[in-house]
């Protein structure tokens, strides 16, 4: 069965980088958060912060906000010290790259995918050397419109589920399990690598309504023509990030492969 552990809070450039090395030798799979105002210090004293930001150096110097330039770096630090302690490697030697949509990706490392996401305060990292993977984060308080989402992000069987649940639950119940629905979701299209673009009304997560707790679905999860996902081994997890956030993971696993290193080719 696919393994997905919890998230690991990575509080700076110091660590705890061992938890994440262990996670991603047992199971070919890391996902980090951490607050974005935690590694300001360091993306304001980093003397490498043009080479770890590499060619998002020019983006980051024309964002005249300064807490939206500071954001925008610490989530590149954030995502290049965690591959460098998967890979065991330095942050400077990992050139972030992205493919057409916006996708994150790691130039010349093969067989590794990145997802990158961030919201408020929090930021998020996933990576995986097993297949796609993609996360999402939302705030535990943000305010839904029940009747929009039912209508265009839910299956048949998920707004019956819903309704149901609000029967016996009231509308809090309802409220948490659209926004689970609403990550889990987002999380799976941007592992497919199709965002957005990807009506959420077409696939189903009808599982995910009952609990955060990590679910897998190969049962019950569509695939974006609308049939059977068929057991693709994909894995998903919805969970609570420093008590205001919701964090939803989608992971296709496969059998772990092979640690990998950065190689020197570039695509």
């Amino acid at each position: 069965m696919p393994r997905l552990a919890p998230p690991v809070h990575v509080g700076g450039p110091d660590g705890p980088w061992n938890q994440l090395h262990r996670q991603w030798e047992d199971s070919g799979g890391v996902v980090v958060l951490a607050t974005w105002g935690e590694w300001l210090p360091a993306v304001v004293t980093d003397p490498r912060l043009r080479g770890l930001l590499g060619d998002d150096w020019p983006r980051y110097r024309r964002t005249a906000d300064a807490t939206v330039r500071h954001r925008f770096a610490a989530a590149r630090f954030v995502l290049k010290h965690a591959a460098a302690a998967a890979l065991e490697t330095d942050p400077a030697e990992l050139d972030l790259a992205y493919r057409p949509g916006g996708r994150p990706y790691l130039r010349g490392v093969r067989g590794v995918d990145v997802s990158l996401a961030h919201t408020g305060e929090l930021v998020v990292v996933g990576l995986s050397r097993t297949g796609r993977i993609g996360v999402d984060a939302e705030p535990l308080t943000r305010s839904l419109s029940v009747d929009v989402l039912l209508a265009r992000a839910c299956t048949p069987d998920e707004r019956a589920a819903v309704k149901t649940l609000g029967g016996i639950g009231g509308a809090a119940g309802v409220t948490a399990a659209l926004l689970r629905l609403w990550t889990l979701k987002e999380a799976y299209t941007k592992a497919l690598g199709c965002g957005l673009r990807l009506p959420f009304a077409r696939f189903g997560v009808p599982w995910a309504v009952e609990g955060e707790a990590a679910a897998y679905g190969d049962e019950g999860l569509l695939s974006p023509g609308g049939g059977p996902a068929g057991p693709r081994a994909w894995t998903f997890g919805a969970h609570r990030a420093l008590g205001r956030y919701l964090v939803g993971v989608a992971r296709h696993d496969g059998a772990p492969a092979a640690p990998l290193r950065p190689s020197s080719d570039r695509p």
